[in-house]
């Protein structure tokens, strides 16, 4: 994959996991799980696809709504399983919606769930289809959006692009001074020298859809924290790859654009001030507080994914 000279950090990392032809998603990709490049907790433990039926199971019964969509279902492991624990009465009335751009994955979800499901290329066509009533769940959704990285300096905070040199060597360097995105990231008490992500191409996304939800409930999970904790001892940031279940740091990210997934952990201060023009009440927790009692050591750890996990549940 080549890229013109110079890219901000968004645009190389848009490319090097959404382009239609060379970028991670559009690939025939390895995929999640053991012979994958990652595993997400659906692949690892029912508990999680348990915890969201629950929820979903409540969230459609107190708002009326008969339309469950997940955004991002991967290779639909968690779609499959969340539906199936729905009471069975409920589970034939509700109807299941996936949301999928990758058409490798969105093959995977098909030949998984056959006619249990309906698919859609966007959330606007989704909420269409639902009249925008639904209850609405996404896992591990916002970390593949492409960020903006900024490095606290002097001058202020400063925009870091990348240019590549012969044979596509990369070096990263700071744009002058510019107008910030909004992001309670800036606001945050930083030394000098730290370096932050911005996920402003999912403010964008969140923008283009939530005013056409009308009723409902809305679940994201993923890894993160809210803005005040979130770089506690990174002054790198949280940008990494990953590669055949190898984390990748560095100047490695830039390494095989296209072949490894990239994410960076998310601001949920962020997501909740992006996000509360257009819901009525919103409530942030851990996993470990979201998941019900349970023996899984892995989801319930508080020193693992049990608090590296974020839960959002916002309604309207």
């Amino acid at each position: 994959m080549q890229f013109e000279n110079p890219v901000s950090f968004e645009q190389f990392m848009a490319r090097a996991l959404h382009d239609p032809h060379h970028g991670y998603y559009a690939r025939q990709i390895s995929g999640v799980g053991r012979r994958g490049d990652f595993t997400t907790a659906p692949m690892l433990s029912e508990t999680l696809a348990r915890a969201i039926a629950a929820w979903a199971a409540r969230a459609l019964r107190e708002t009326g709504c008969r339309d469950l969509i997940e955004i991002g279902p991967g290779e639909g492991t968690l779609a499959a399983a969340t539906h199936g624990f729905l009471p069975w009465q409920l589970r034939w009335q509700t109807r299941l919606h996936l949301v999928e751009s990758s058409q490798p994955l969105a093959g995977r979800q098909r030949a998984l769930l056959r006619k249990r499901a309906c698919w859609h290329g966007s959330m606007a066509e989704a909420l269409q289809a639902c009249r925008g009533r639904a209850v609405i769940f996404s896992n591990e959704l916002v970390d593949a959006f492409p960020v903006r990285r900024f490095q606290k300096t002097a001058l202020g905070w400063q925009e870091l692009a990348v240019e590549f040199g012969e044979n596509q060597r990369p070096r990263e360097f700071l744009l002058p001074p510019a107008p910030l995105p909004e992001s309670t990231g800036f606001s945050a008490a930083h030394p000098l020298g730290q370096l932050i992500e911005v996920h402003e191409s999912y403010q964008r996304y969140l923008a283009g859809w939530l005013p056409a939800w009308t009723a409902g409930r809305l679940l994201t999970i993923d890894y993160g924290a809210p803005a005040a904790t979130l770089y506690h001892r990174r002054p790198r940031g949280t940008i990494r790859g990953y590669l055949l279940h190898q984390r990748i740091e560095g100047p490695a990210i830039y390494d095989h654009p296209g072949r490894q997934d990239l994410t960076a952990d998310v601001n949920f201060t962020d997501l909740q001030n992006w996000s509360a023009a257009w819901v009525g009440g919103q409530k942030l927790m851990t996993l470990r507080e979201f998941l019900p009692s349970s023996p899984d050591a892995l989801l319930q750890d508080a020193h693992g994914a049990g608090d590296a996990f974020r839960v959002l549940e916002q309604w309207k």
